[in-house]
């Protein structure tokens, strides 16, 4: 009489979720290059050909894990620039959204820092900071016009308050100290009053 547990029957968006799911586990302690599609399918309880069914490919399944991790985190940012306030209360909600998404999905977070999916073949970090920086820029031009200094320099602010972010991020994503409310207010600390104008206990005007 076998042992083994009876195989549980899924839908075909089930099975596919599922794998996804697996890959993102694997891929994100070895890499594409380091994960086999062996190791994939005696990870979900299938054989070969249903991965190669779904996906195509182990890069198939590599780039599905990537585009909806992408998806997700682009979504969230979006959502946190996209609210009505002012400009320093976006840069707030948007790196929350962002040290948020690195707590919630730290295995998704280290897939968009590894390697490059066929569909993004500059790297899928990299065209969501792309994506990002030009919302950023729009919101600096405004605010700078406002203030009687040059829009146009907006571009090149947007470039390092996002770089500035984005690199406190990668480095949060290990130490998780502080956390990431009390980042956050550092970092737009930083950003709004600059290191002549740093104030000694910052908080974030969002949760106040």
């Amino acid at each position: 009489m076998s042992n083994n547990p009876p195989r549980i029957r899924m839908t075909g968006l089930q099975r596919r979720s599922q794998l996804i799911d697996v890959g993102r586990g694997l891929f994100a302690a070895r890499g594409l290059d380091g994960t086999t599609i062996e190791e994939i399918a005696a990870c979900a309880g299938v054989s070969k050909p249903v991965i190669y069914e779904h996906f195509g490919s182990k890069e198939g399944l590599y780039t599905q894990v990537v585009d909806h991790e992408f998806r997700l985190l682009l979504d969230a940012i979006n959502a946190a620039l996209t609210e009505e306030a002012k400009p320093r209360v976006l840069v707030e909600r948007a790196a929350l959204a962002l040290l948020t998404y690195i707590e919630d999905r730290t295995e998704g977070f280290r897939i968009l820092m590894r390697d490059a999916p066929p569909s993004q073949p500059e790297g899928a970090f990299s065209t969501l900071l792309s994506h990002v920086t030009a919302r950023v820029e729009h919101i600096l031009s405004d605010e700078f016009s406002r203030r009687g200094l040059s829009g146009e320099d907006g571009a090149m602010y947007a470039q390092m308050l996002v770089g500035m972010v984005a690199m406190t991020g990668q480095w949060w994503q290990d130490s998780r100290q502080p956390d990431k409310h009390t980042v956050a207010a550092h970092l737009v600390n930083l950003a709004w009053n600059g290191l002549t104008g740093l104030k000694r206990d910052p908080e974030l005007m969002s949760e106040g």
